[in-house]
Formats: C-alpha cells, sequence, structure tokens
C-alpha cells in the first residue's frame, strides 16, 4: 500500500525529526504504529524499518508489581535519578485490560509529576488495542522510535497480571519485580511464578518503621531463591531493598541493572536473548496480522461467523473448527 498523504505522517521527515529528539514527532510515531489503518500500518513498517540502525541501545527494563507497591513512585524516583545523571527516560506501558482509560500511566501521571514535567522524558500509556497481543505489539514498535529519538533508557511497566508479565519480560533485558514488605505473605510472587521471570526483586516502602519488616521480607525471598532455577546460569537474581518515597537505595537499584548487563554481555546471553526477542517479535506480528484480515476481510469473517456458530452448537468440534478457519487463511 502507498504511504499516507497526510503530511502529518510523511516518513522522511518524521524519521528526521525523530533522531533529532523531537518529542512531538515521537508522539506522532507512535500514533502512526497504533493506528489500525491499513495506509498507516504501511507507512508504520516502513518508517519502523528506515530508523532500525538507531535502534537497539537503550536499557530496557520491564517492571512489574501489585497494587500498591509504588510502582509509579519507583519509576518516577528511578527515572530522576537517570536524568539527572544524563540519561533520557521513556516510560511505556503494557495494559490489555485498560482500554477505556488507555493504560494505568494515563492514571498515574500524578505520581509520576516530576517525571513528567522533564524535557528529557517521555511518558506514554498502552494503546487500547484491547489484547495483550497487540497491546504487546506496539510497545515493541513503540520502544524502538524511542531509542532512535535518542532515549538510552526505556522502562516497560506491566500493569496487567499474568501474561501481560511474560510478555514485557520477553521484550526487555531486565525484569524487575516490585514488593512490598510485611504484605502478609512475602511469597505470595513465588506462587504466581513471578518471581521466576525476576531478574532482581526490589522490596519498596524501606523506610521508617518498614525497614525493619523489608529486610525481613527480603531474607525470605533470597531463601526462596536459592531453590529456584535462574534464567542464566551467569546471574543469580540479587533482592534489595529501596524508598520510591526518599530515594535511599535507587543508586543501588540501579548499579544491579548495570551489573546485569555486564555479566549477560560478557557471556554472550545478551545477544542471544535480544535475538530470540527479535523472532519472538517477528511470530507476534505475524499473529496479529491473520487475526487482522480475519477481522477485516468481510466475507472471511462471514464464514467465520459460521463456523463459531457449528462449534458453539456442538456440530464439529473446535480442533475441526480451527482447521477450517486456518484453510481459508491459505
Amino acid at each position: 500500500m502507498a504511504t499516507p498523504t497526510n503530511p502529518r505522517f510523511d516518513i522522511k521527515t518524521l524519521a528526521m525529526e525523530l533522531r533529532a529528539g523531537r518529542r512531538a514527532a515521537l508522539a506522532r510515531a507512535i500514533t502512526l504504529i497504533e493506528s489500525r489503518r491499513g495506509d498507516h500500518q504501511a507507512a508504520a513498517r516502513e518508517l519502523v524499518q528506515k530508523l532500525l540502525p538507531e535502534t537497539g541501545k537503550a536499557v530496557r527494563v520491564g517492571i512489574t508489581g501489585s497494587p500498591g507497591v509504588g510502582k509509579s513512585t519507583t519509576i518516577d524516583a528511578l527515572g530522576m535519578f537517570l536524568i539527572e545523571r544524563g540519561h533520557k527516560v521513556a516510560v511505556l506501558a503494557v495494559d490489555p485490560s485498560s482500554a477505556r482509560s488507555g493504560g494505568s500511566i494515563l492514571g498515574d501521571k500524578t505520581r509520576m509529576a516530576r517525571l513528567a514535567a522533564s524535557d528529557h522524558a517521555f511518558i506514554r500509556p498502552s494503546p487500547s488495542s484491547g489484547t495483550l497481543g497487540g497491546v504487546a505489539a506496539k510497545t515493541r514498535e513503540a520502544m524502538l522510535l524511542c531509542e532512535a529519538a535518542g532515549f538510552d533508557a526505556i522502562l516497560v511497566e506491566t500493569v496487567g497480571i499474568g501474561q501481560s508479565e511474560t510478555a514485557v519480560c520477553d521484550m526487555t533485558d531486565f525484569f524487575l519485580a516490585l514488593m512490598l514488605p510485611g504484605a502478609g505473605d512475602e511469597l505470595q510472587g513465588i506462587k504466581k511464578g513471578l518471581v521466576e521471570l525476576a531478574d532482581m526483586i526490589a522490596i519498596n516502602k524501606a523506610d521508617g518503621d518498614n525497614v525493619k519488616r523489608a529486610n525481613t521480607a527480603a531474607g525470605e525471598y533470597r531463601s526462596a531463591l536459592h531453590i529456584l532455577a535462574s534464567r542464566s546460569e551467569h546471574w543469580q537474581p540479587p533482592v534489595v531493598t529501596y524508598s520510591a518515597l526518599t530515594g535511599a537505595g535507587i543508586a543501588e537499584l540501579w548499579q544491579k541493572i548495570l551489573d546485569h548487563r555486564s555479566a549477560m554481555t560478557a557471556s554472550g546471553d545478551f545477544a542471544l536473548r535480544r535475538r530470540e526477542q527479535q523472532v519472538k517479535w517477528m511470530w507476534s506480528i505475524l499473529e496479529q496480522r491473520m487475526m487482522a484480515r480475519l477481522r477485516s476481510d468481510a466475507p472471511l469473517r462471514g464464514k467465520v461467523k459460521k463456523i463459531e456458530a457449528e462449534v458453539a452448537a456442538g456440530r464439529i468440534t473446535p480442533a475441526v473448527g480451527a482447521e477450517e478457519i486456518a484453510e481459508m487463511l491459505k
């Protein structure tokens, strides 16, 4: 399909402005990749391909944690710490559940007040596409655009649960799990399998009367991690305590992320993980394209509805229905 004539999405100019680090251009470019219009999608692919040589240099950090753990205040504190040291910080969200609000970042900007006001930060909520695959695919593309615009620290927040955590883990270099001290069951994350994905566990709110409880929780997590297999033989996930409120421990938290990058780079695991991510992204995009075709092609959509009715009525099995749909895509 031809590149759209809309001047807002003139690819050559947009790419030039992105390379110059203009945040308004970055916002327009992300709007382009989020569009479902066929001509916009073709233009988005052209734009990302054109900018590919400028991507891949940032530190990509995934951040997760249960509601109330302080993700927004942590991102604000960490982001400002990095900006004060000369970095440019982009914050993206993966939230398939928030089709109406546009992602928790939109509602939590008041908790990222300093970061939101900084010229060296860019904050973008997840697109409201309503499906994990769609949101994750757009976030990956947005991450590449942020890197091309000169942002060298990308913080990707997952505000969903379960699969969204795996998706963020699969698109970042470092996966940080935030926990609370004295939450009743410090090992709750172990049961959910979250900790097995984490490259580090950080206990927030280690301030005032909470310091002792934070240290106790950290000790319990360290003991539990010893019986779990690490994601890499070259890195044993550490457990740290910090306070997003006071900033205590933020410097140590970032240093651990840099230590992980050094260890993974030296062992070759960093390059391997990046290559594996690229292939996963390709398959994710392919799945989205196939689903988009089923939704947008009117004749196909009618046939799919009939197959759904057959399956719902019990006249054919789901496996047979899936096979019939697959045959239609050939």
